[in-house]
């Protein structure tokens, strides 16, 4: 391993949770359940009259079959310009950015992120949250070379999928992985900051999920 990839997996020790629908910080210990349910669910839409039957929206049912074709797809098998797509549908809906724990150079979650990953498992398995499709996006900040940020980033998504799946029962289909390495960086004006470095959950708002 050079030097620039041992850096970056030894930063990835510390850990952070962003609250981006309020755009508060708070400690990884403070996040529970409820924060981050309320963050990944959607804003009720306003009050239609019954006699008015809103008007079928085809952006919105293209970016419902972009997301079902990711179903079941492997992390490494998206291209670029997916990559790009997800990015673009993921912009303005719920989310919230959690920087979890690995063990060092690997993607093994640690003992010390359990407890958020855990209040995730919840929040996902909510019934408020039915029918959703979660996007499970990994984040590194800028140190280390472009392939070993994507490969880390790929690796920690499908990670912290496989243990929803497992402990949680989440079905695999209503998560979807991708792994932008340090392409995104939540602070591009300090490239090594731990805020870099995350795994992003977003409700990608699909009614289709199979709960």
């Amino acid at each position: 391993m050079n030097k620039k990839a041992h850096l970056n997996g030894l930063g990835l020790l510390v850990t952070t949770i962003a609250l981006v629908a309020t755009g508060n910080l708070a400690r990884a210990e403070d996040a529970t359940e409820g924060q981050i349910l309320r963050a990944l669910t959607p804003a009720k839409p306003l009050t239609r009259s019954l006699s008015m039957k809103p008007p079928a929206d085809s952006a919105t049912s293209a970016e419902n079959r972009f997301v079902d074709s990711l179903r079941n797809r492997p992390t490494r098998s998206l291209s670029l310009g997916e990559r790009q797509q997800i990015t673009t549908i993921a912009q303005d809906k719920p989310k919230i950015d959690l920087e979890i724990n690995f063990d060092y150079n690997s993607a093994t979650i640690s003992s010390t992120a359990r407890s958020s990953v855990e209040a995730l498992g919840k929040a996902l398995s909510n019934p408020d949250l039915k029918g959703s499709t979660f996007l499970v996006a990994g984040h590194t900040d800028a140190v280390g070379s472009v392939a070993y940020n994507q490969d880390l980033s790929e690796r920690r998504a499908d990670a912290i999928k496989k243990y929803l799946v497992e402990k949680f029962g989440i079905a695999g289909s209503d998560l979807v992985t991708v792994g932008y390495g340090k392409s995104q960086l939540k602070k591009p004006e300090a490239p090594n900051d731990p805020a870099n470095r995350r795994v992003q959950v977003v409700n990608m708002v699909s009614k289709t999920a199979s709960k």
